[in-house]
């Protein structure tokens, strides 16, 4: 396990940044026949999108932040330098008011069209605050607030679209969180009788922690155990249960590692007294848990849907005589990123809205899903394996960054 370096980190950064506005921004805006895009965020009400688009070093909008995308170029209406990555587009001691050159740059650029961060099906598209909402459209004034249009598209395209060059810092990402995850289904971690599921929730965190860089949620840690099924619920926070021989025990765990986050799920099983090996059953279910990702991952389809990969994929696992739930999303800036939702696990049929957007390449996933089957050695008790790796898809294929879990591993 390798520690974090914040200086390099930054820096690196910082350059995926700045390739991304370079490359990223005018393709999206061109395709989406979008002229003007304007972000406005507020310290301490960031607007998600402009969050990702500044250094490394700005933990917040400082004061008020404008980015706008303009004619070609991009600049920052604000009262601080963007450290390199926007032109200044303002000089509040000449030009007086921020909100003033604002319209004084659109009108005179005289767009067809103005984006702005609105949108009913993602959050992450949707940062424009009310306040700062009604503030733009006064400054703009009537005519040119005529031309206001939601920015989804753009959102989206930016935080689900990556860049070849940030697959390194993902791959980097998988194999650090997969070196905890995996000492901590290991006796390292787990003492049967003894350690608890919160015990092992908190044991992760502290692993981070010394790794020096944040989870992006709390990691959860469940079993299922013969003649009872103590995992919980999607819907309902598991108890603090004792973990003993013979439990399967699932974590659910991500981190944040050089800005880009990870989302991972895998199972151990706590060998009983005299055993050497997980019974046949439990090897069996996860090799349908594998099936049912090669099944997923196949369905990918460059300008698809998520519904239309989702119908796809259930199709064939039912066929295929396993009982799939599938909950795949895509992964980068934020752990459940915008982007084609490919299923929620209430929601099998299809998701209006995320579901209907299309797939990017390149682009990062999170392979999230379930399959339930049941296990000879536990009285044909049924059992989910629940499997989450995150993968790459680019030119019509999907690769798992650093790999999967193909065997439960035994503690």
């Amino acid at each position: 396990m390798t520690s974090l370096d914040l200086r390099s980190s930054a820096n690196r950064r910082d350059t995926l940044t700045r390739l991304r506005l370079d490359r990223v921004v005018p393709r999206l805006m061109e395709d989406a026949g979008i002229d003007c895009w304007v972000l406005v965020s507020r310290e301490y009400a960031e607007d998600p999108v402009a969050q990702s688009m500044l250094p490394a070093t700005w933990m917040s909008s400082r004061r008020r932040t404008i980015l706008l995308f303009l004619a070609g170029k991009r600049q920052a209406i604000t009262r601080y330098e963007v450290d390199g990555l926007f032109p200044a587009g303002w000089n509040p001691e000449v030009e007086g008011d921020q909100w003033a050159v604002l319209r004084e740059r659109v009108a005179a650029a005289d767009p067809a069209t103005i984006a702005i961060s609105t949108s009913e099906s993602f959050a992450h598209a949707d940062g424009l605050t009310q306040t700062e909402y009604r503030r733009l459209i006064d400054a703009l004034g009537p005519e040119l607030e005529s031309r206001v249009v939601s920015g989804e598209a753009l959102s989206v395209g930016w935080l689900q679209t990556r860049i070849p060059e940030e697959r390194e810092v993902m791959e980097e990402a998988g194999k650090q969180a997969h070196e905890i995850l995996r000492r901590a289904l290991s006796p390292e971690a787990v003492k049967a009788g003894e350690t608890t599921t919160k015990d092992l929730e908190w044991w992760l965190r502290d692993q981070v922690q010394a790794l020096g860089c944040p989870v992006w949620f709390h990691p959860s840690a469940s079993i299922q155990r013969r003649g009872a099924d103590l995992r919980g619920s999607f819907a309902s926070a598991t108890s603090d249960v004792v973990i003993d021989h013979g439990d399967l025990v699932h974590i659910d765990f991500g981190i944040v590692w050089d800005h880009l986050c990870t989302d991972q799920q895998q199972h151990g099983y706590v060998l009983l007294p005299g055993e050497t090996d997980a019974p046949d059953g439990l090897k069996e279910a996860m090799k349908k848990g594998n099936q049912l990702q090669d099944i997923l991952t196949g369905s990918f389809q460059s300008g698809a849907s998520g519904n239309e990969v989702l119908e796809a994929a259930r199709e064939n696992a039912v066929r295929s005589g396993l009982n799939p739930t599938i909950y795949t999303h895509p992964i980068g800036y934020h752990g459940h990123g915008a982007g084609a939702t490919i299923g929620l696990w209430d929601q099998q049929d299809g998701v209006p809205g995320s579901g209907d957007i299309h797939l990017f390449e390149p682009s990062a996933w999170s392979i999230e899903l379930m399959n339930r089957t049941t296990i000879p050695e536990w009285d044909n008790q049924e059992i989910g394996i629940m499997l989450e790796e995150d993968a790459w898809f680019e030119n019509g294929k999907v690769e798992f960054l650093d790999g999967r879990q193909t065997a439960i591993w035994e503690i």
